[in-house]
Order: structure tokens, then C-alpha cells, then sequence
């Protein structure tokens, strides 16, 4: 699978009552999303830079429109020329295959 292939399927809302991805799990996902970094097996994170404040607010709009689309939403930190965005499945408190399908939709339109 490549992360084009991974940005083309749509997130899954969780409902709870399934474990979150364990260690070896997220590491076969890691490659597929250059540029995000695993914290601590539970979330992932990405700062995306931009030259000024619109830029970066406009970014910001887009991602939380995806967000609304695929019914599942990450922690947004927006900053003048920056957006920091941090993904896991709230439900399970961990990360979950949906959380690396919206971080490469996320590249695709930041």
C-alpha cells in the first residue's frame, strides 16, 4: 500500500470496544505518512509551515473540513505560519488505521 492508496479510503468512526493499534502495528503505517511522527504509540503529530498567518489559517480551514467529512477530527494548534495537527481516535484513547488514513488526506490538501 502506498500513502496514495491510503489517503483514497475514508475513515471509519469508531464506536469503541476494540484495542488501539499495538507498537508493530503502527510501524507497518509509518512509512505511509513521511513527515508525521509517532508520539509515545498514541498519537501522531505534524507541524506544517507557511509564510505567513493566512496561509497557515486557510490550511487550518481545510483540514477542518476534512475533518467534518470524514466524521473524525484532530487537535488543531494554529500559530502565525503554523499549523500543528495531532491525530488519534479519541473513543480508544490510541491510534487506530483511521488515524493514518486522515493524516495522509491531510498532506494531500495541506
Amino acid at each position: 500500500m502506498s500513502a496514495s492508496d491510503l489517503a483514497q479510503r475514508t475513515c471509519i468512526p469508531c464506536e469503541g470496544g476494540v484495542p488501539p493499534m499495538k507498537p508493530d502495528e503502527i510501524q507497518e503505517y509509518v512509512p505511509l505518512v513521511p513527515g508525521w511522527s509517532v508520539i509515545e504509540n498514541h498519537h501522531l503529530v505534524r507541524t506544517f509551515e507557511f509564510p505567513d498567518f493566512l496561509q497557515a489559517l486557510a490550511a487550518t480551514n481545510r483540514v477542518g473540513q476534512l475533518a467534518e467529512e470524514q466524521g473524525h477530527h484532530p487537535d488543531l494548534h494554529l500559530g502565525w505560519g503554523s499549523l500543528a495537527v495531532e491525530i488519534w481516535t479519541h473513543k480508544i484513547d490510541g491510534l487506530t488505521e483511521s488515524d493514518f488514513i486522515l493524516a495522509a488526506k491531510i498532506d494531500e490538501i495541506v
